[in-house]
């Protein structure tokens, strides 16, 4: 499967919010992408493409010589092709030559095919952040990995 990867523009936020709310509970807002795209310096968002359809998206802080990950989606249809993996490759190699060293991120505790992933990706367990998902008070578990 050929998949195109290629920084997130606000013409790309139309299909963003679909993937969005296919992926959460709780989908961020188009303010609230508008906003990182526009206004959060840190920010880096990234959209996957496959035949010209945007299928996933990731994003990003960039703080010093540390990457958070905000959010990473793909569509349903779309997943258990590794794509999600391609993403997050993606995204670790761009955080490495934007100066990053670790990468972190949450995970609900509940998500053991996200965390699958993670660890495979070399994450590790960091810690519990309680009652993190206001939509169930469902904790989050914490992962680092270091990048270099």
């Amino acid at each position: 499967m050929e998949i195109n990867f290629r920084p997130m523009t606000l013409a790309d936020l139309d299909g963003v919010l679909v993937i969005e709310k296919a992926s959460f509970t709780l989908p961020w807002s188009r303010e609230a992408f508008y906003n990182e795209l526009v206004h959060n310096r840190y920010a880096k968002y990234v959209v996957m493409e496959h035949d010209g359809r945007l299928v996933g998206y990731c994003g990003m802080w960039v703080v010093v010589d540390e990457a958070h990950i905000t959010n990473v989606a793909v569509l349903p249809e779309y997943r258990g092709k590794k794509l999600g993996e391609a993403l997050m490759r993606k995204m670790m190699d761009m955080a490495k030559q934007l100066g990053a060293v670790t990468m972190t991120l949450e995970v609900r505790v509940s998500n053991e095919v996200a965390q699958s992933l993670y660890r495979k990706l070399g994450f590790l367990n960091g810690g519990i952040r309680k009652r993190y998902y206001p939509d169930n008070q469902e904790d989050a578990l914490v992962m680092w990995v270091n990048l270099t």
